[in-house]
């Protein structure tokens, strides 16, 4: 059985608008600081134990632009995993390996979570991540902190429906004080 695995670069006053993009009042906000050696081992290593991405569509567009021209064993990973979007409006995805999901968000990620054996990472993604928590799918929580209150942009979490317990698994802080966190989902 697959977990959403969500996996977010976030600002301490929760901002996860735009950490690596252009289209915001303070682009590429999280490149000002180095993650350090440790910092980048646990990205890369998070990917390459993910078995499969769902993103939400303009992250998906993001990423099917990107990762392409890359090369190694990281873009490898990222160009020949299997890719779900959740989109209304895409509907011929062209980065390889990709299938839109265009159906109920609970419906279909439940369907994918039984389809799929391992992690499914959420990268960025905002509405679907919220959409996710709304409706308790989310499995587990890595959030990159970076040291920095941005005042402004869109924040990962908004008001809910109902509360949800969380469980703290590990924390470590790598690089120019950027801080990692685990949380598992407490059911």
């Amino acid at each position: 059985m697959g977990r959403i695995v969500v996996t977010e670069f976030i600002s301490l006053d929760g901002v996860v608008q735009a950490p690596g993009g252009e289209d915001f009042k303070y682009p590429n906000w999280s490149f000002e600081f180095d993650r350090g050696e440790e910092g980048e081992k646990f990205k890369v290593d998070e990917a390459l134990g993910a078995e499969a991405l769902l993103l939400g569509r303009r992250t998906y567009e993001g990423f099917a632009a990107a990762w392409p021209q890359y090369e190694g064993e990281l873009a490898d990973k990222y160009n020949g995993m299997p890719k779900y979007v959740v989109s209304s409006t895409l509907t011929d995805p062209e980065w390889n390996n990709t299938r839109v999901l265009s159906g109920g968000l609970v419906e279909e990620v439940t369907r994918l979570k039984k389809e799929v054996d391992g992690d499914i990472s959420v990268a960025g993604s905002i509405r679907l991540v919220r959409g996710l928590l709304e409706h308790d799918l989310v499995d587990e929580l890595h959030l990159m902190m970076f040291p920095v209150l941005l005042g402004t942009g869109r924040r990962l979490f908004g008001e809910t429906s109902d509360r949800s317990a969380w469980t703290l698994t590990e924390s470590i802080t790598v690089g120019e004080g950027v801080l990692i966190t685990i949380l598992h989902r407490a059911r």
